[in-house]
């Protein structure tokens, strides 16, 4: 069955197990194999089986995931990258040109800040920071040089919200493509291609592989032109998923649906909690009526994810001790996986932006929620606050 009959008639969860997993032709195996190679035998120049004749260009694991990350993201085409710095790279090679101009948002990922500040800035493009929960702010960045706007939403590492369906108008309205990045949703919680965006980014490390054990990244788009060149340089540029990859994050998205449901569930009483602790500032997470982003969450995903971020009272070092302290939070970067982990973003993943207008509050700690017992978590991060 292709993708795209598995998109129209069944529901996601059917879905991201049966997407692009046809039963193997020759033994009947359910799972996909792992073609771990690099050429094929071609039957007569130029006579490819199924179109496979070396790796980089297609390989049969990577296209079983591609075909499902486009099934769970409603696109025509997905694309598997080596991780999501790697899908970002390719996009923005494929859609800019030196002199060309991008917004990006004033809270993001500070990998993504990177590639733009230190590596594509130096190709000749420039970027510029605006709110983009604010589509005013947005339309504002936008120059006659703008060829796109980029979104993180839910951002990292503060949980804003953008409407990506406001934003979309925006874009259209000014020519130019919306990019958002759905690695803290997912496609199961948020559909940025229904909603008008024109590309889809994962880093699919995250929530998609689910396990801490891959890195990988993502692109897909339903526009079938930009597909096609995108394709194209992902051969040209090569940084692929390899086999081994590819099967981890397709059998990672297998479960990606009930991961979610507990991820989301654990979150909303950990960020509840949160609120009611006297060392605790401010909480970060889109399911609480409080935050500024609350309906716009509500109207545009299906549950508010398993990222929290918040502010202890006490200040930086105050924050850098509950990370110390916590048990089953483990201190590390990353999130998404089955497990929780603890951060602070000021001084791991988000020191790249120190200094601009993207740096974070120091006293900001980070909470990639896992799916272990709410009640054994809340409990650590107690006793971590003390």
């Amino acid at each position: 069955m292709s993708h795209q009959h598995i998109s129209e008639q069944y529901n996601f969860e059917t879905r991201a197990i049966h997407a692009g997993n046809t039963a193997d032709p020759l033994t009947g195996a359910v799972v996909p194999p792992i073609y771990q190679v690099s050429t094929y035998k071609q039957d007569g120049v130029g006579g490819l089986r199924g179109g496979y004749e070396y790796s980089r260009s297609a390989n049969p694991t990577r296209t079983a995931l591609e075909e499902n990350l486009a099934a769970l993201e409603g696109g025509r085409r997905g694309l598997a990258f080596a991780s999501g710095l790697a899908a970002e790279d390719c996009l923005l090679r494929t859609l800019l040109s030196p002199g060309d101009h991008v917004v990006i948002p004033n809270d993001a990922y500070g990998g993504t800040f990177r590639l733009f500040a230190k590596v594509v800035s130096r190709w000749g493009v420039d970027w510029s920071v605006a709110d983009t929960s604010d589509a005013a702010a947005v339309r504002d960045a936008i120059t006659p040089r703008t060829k796109a706007i980029w979104v993180e939403t839910p951002s990292n590492p503060l949980l804003g919200i953008t409407d990506i369906a406001g934003l979309a108008g925006v874009a259209r309205a000014a020519g130019v493509k919306l990019v958002v990045d759905n690695t803290f949703a997912s496609p199961y919680l948020q559909q940025p291609l229904a909603l008008g965006a024109d590309v889809v980014v994962h880093s699919t490390t995250k929530y998609m592989g689910g396990h801490s054990d891959v890195v990988g990244g993502a692109l897909v788009t339903s526009d079938s032109e930009l597909a096609d060149e995108l394709a194209y340089h992902q051969n040209a540029m090569g940084a692929i998923a390899g086999p081994f990859d590819a099967w981890l994050v397709l059998r990672g998205i297998k479960t990606l649906a009930v991961r979610m449901d507990r991820h989301s569930e654990n979150a909303t009483r950990i960020a509840e909690m949160l609120t009611r602790h006297p060392r605790v500032s401010k909480v970060l997470y889109p399911g609480l009526p409080d935050h500024p982003g609350h309906e716009v969450a509500a109207k545009q995903m299906k549950a508010f994810g398993g990222m929290i971020s918040f502010q202890i009272t006490d200040g930086e070092e105050a924050a850098v001790a509950v990370c110390d302290r916590t048990k089953l939070f483990t201190l590390g970067e990353s999130l998404g996986g089955v497990e929780s982990l603890i951060e602070h973003p000021g001084r791991m993943t988000h020191a790249s932006v120190a200094g601009s207008a993207l740096e974070v509050p120091s006293d900001l700690v980070r909470l990639s929620v896992g799916i272990e017992s709410g009640d054994d978590l809340m409990a650590d991060l107690q006793q971590a606050l003390g």
